[in-house]
């Protein structure tokens, strides 16, 4: 296996060991979107759209633009955009709120729901596969740290 040092044609040792594990982490989260964004193109999606239309499908209810964006894995400075493009394609669906008139909320349509169906077999395929050596105590471990990280940053 590569050391990342190698991989990124690295001339000098890295400062901290620290560094080695930031860059480690980032460089190998690149991998890992590179890699989906790869299963989503025949589908015609972003990751961003994907994620967009996974959080619609688990909402009890039409969500504000503010709160799909709060639920991003990665954050989308341009969420009204994307939106904008996912409506055209009729993957969502956008109205007005009754009670409020300045907040607009969406919902997945059945086209994002039967999209999502199609993609999902394929995506947890990729992520089983992606995973395959770890086993569970070690997938566990895993998650456990990036927590850990997520919460002293």
């Amino acid at each position: 296996m590569a050391r990342l040092a190698e991989e990124i044609k690295m001339t000098q040792p890295f400062s901290l060991l620290e560094e080695e594990a930031l860059l480690s982490i980032v460089r190998t989260a690149d991998v890992l979107f590179q890699r989906a964004a790869e299963l989503l193109k025949p589908f015609d999606l972003s990751s961003s759209q994907y994620n967009v239309l996974r959080i619609l499908r688990g909402a009890k209810e039409a969500l504000a633009c503010g709160q799909i964006a709060e639920r991003m894995v990665s954050r989308d400075p341009d969420i009204t955009r994307l939106l904008d493009r996912m409506e055209v394609r009729g993957l969502i669906s956008r109205a007005r709120d009754g009670q409020d008139r300045r907040v607009v909320k969406t919902q997945i349509t059945s086209k994002g729901m039967n999209l999502l169906d199609e993609i999902q077999p394929v995506i947890l395929a990729h992520h089983r596969k992606q995973f395959a050596g770890f086993g569970e105590k070690k997938l566990k471990q895993l998650v456990s740290w990036m927590e850990l990280i997520r919460e002293t940053v």
